[in-house]
């Protein structure tokens, strides 16, 4: 785990594994898994002991901690259930600190007391059947009419959407019909008239729902407007910085979870007379996988700590996602390969953490093109992506 540097920060962590432990026993985890139950009801309690609010300057009603905090308790929350840091993330990564950094006077007075006391959550509703990675593809168009816009388009593979109670949605306001220029940002309701969801069937993170949705000319007023009118591919290029901060964080605690359930099995399945974790194709396999998952928490504290002093962390943004993302995959993989049939159970919680990583190093940007961005950093490359 990264470690609390001081007082404050240990006592936030030591509250943090409290609730889950109380919330969410290792049992509940595997039963809302197994029947696909969203975390969305632990949301007020989050909020009332103050997590949502860690991120929240202390002018605007939050706790006024620095994102190092942050990383801490969305490290702690990953390593314990994804569910539950996955549904922090959504209400820290993509409401608060998008409300924050380009919202308006009154969508922060109006957002941020509702997304602090975990009365409502945003998702983010990028994707779309032609545009992935490819942000700047999007065709989703927003229109002017009387008073505000009219929406159409669709979105797909928008995790959560349906428990939101906004979306936050980019779309064509501009007359180009590529490219990254004339992107704007709406918080659109999800209640709108005109929008339509399907749930999408997938092999994991059976928590976190995903739907394919439709938008038929749906109308939100001039206070819908996310930001500057035709800047919205800057501002989903800083929110998309702090949920990949978020997302690195995250992972790297269902790593340093799926570490230890090897380490455990590793340590307890004797085999030829001994524990397997005294074999030494185990045992170097296991001292690999400690060093990167102790590599991937190492570039978090870096890249939190740039965020925290206001710094441009652009590259290490990507670099954080890719080097955890691969890690957990990683880790998950050998660990069902050592627990071998253990593993692979049905019940197991490695295999669960085994399915889930797959989503994560194309979510969020694709690692490949999160390299072609370092590579641009590097003035290697002429191509601009996200």
């Amino acid at each position: 785990m990264l470690g609390p540097e001081s007082a404050e920060q240990a006592q936030i962590l030591g509250s943090v594994e409290t609730f889950l432990t109380r919330a969410l026993p290792q049992e509940e985890i595997r039963r809302r898994d197994a029947q696909r139950v969203p975390p969305y009801d632990l949301l007020p309690e989050m909020g009332r002991a103050g997590l949502f609010a860690l991120a929240v300057p202390v002018a605007h009603g939050g706790l006024g901690a620095d994102w190092h905090t942050v990383a801490l308790v969305q490290e702690r929350l990953g390593r314990h259930a994804y569910m539950a840091a996955s549904i922090f993330n959504r209400v820290v990564g993509f409401g608060l600190m998008s409300v924050l950094t380009y919202g308006s006077e009154d969508q922060r007075r109006v957002l941020l007391p509702r997304l602090m006391a975990g009365e409502a959550f945003c998702a983010l509703a990028l994707t779309e059947p032609q545009a992935g990675s490819d942000a700047a593809a999007l065709r989703t168009r927003a229109v002017r009419h009387a008073g505000g816009w009219r929406i159409s388009g669709r979105k797909t593979w928008i995790s959560d959407a349906k428990g939101a109670r906004w979306l936050i949605l980019p779309a064509r306001t501009g007359p180009e019909r590529e490219g990254h220029r004339g992107i704007s940002l709406f918080l659109v309701p999800t209640d709108a008239p005109g929008i339509a969801m399907t749930p999408l069937p997938k092999i994991g993170n059976n928590c976190m729902p995903s739907f394919d949705i439709g938008l038929d000319e749906v109308e939100v007023g001039d206070d819908a407007l996310l930001g500057e009118e035709g800047r919205g591919f800057a501002h989903l290029m800083s929110t998309l910085h702090f949920s990949r901060a978020s997302m690195a964080a995250t992972v790297t605690g269902a790593a340093e979870a799926a570490l230890q359930l090897a380490l455990d099995h590793a340590r307890d399945r004797v085999q030829f007379g001994q524990p397997i974790g005294q074999f030494q194709s185990v045992a170097h396999r296991l001292a690999d996988l400690r060093t990167r998952v102790d590599l991937s928490r190492l570039l978090v504290a870096h890249l939190a700590r740039l965020i925290a002093q206001g710094a441009p962390c652009r590259r290490e943004a990507a670099q954080a996602k890719i080097v955890a993302t691969e890690t957990l995959r990683d880790v998950a993989d050998a660990g069902m390969q050592i627990m071998a049939s253990a593993g692979y159970a049905a019940g197991s919680d490695m295999q669960r953490l085994w399915r889930d990583s797959r989503l994560y190093t194309f979510g969020e940007g694709a690692n490949e093109v999160l390299r072609d961005s370092i590579a641009r950093d590097l003035g290697l490359s002429a191509r601009s992506v996200t």
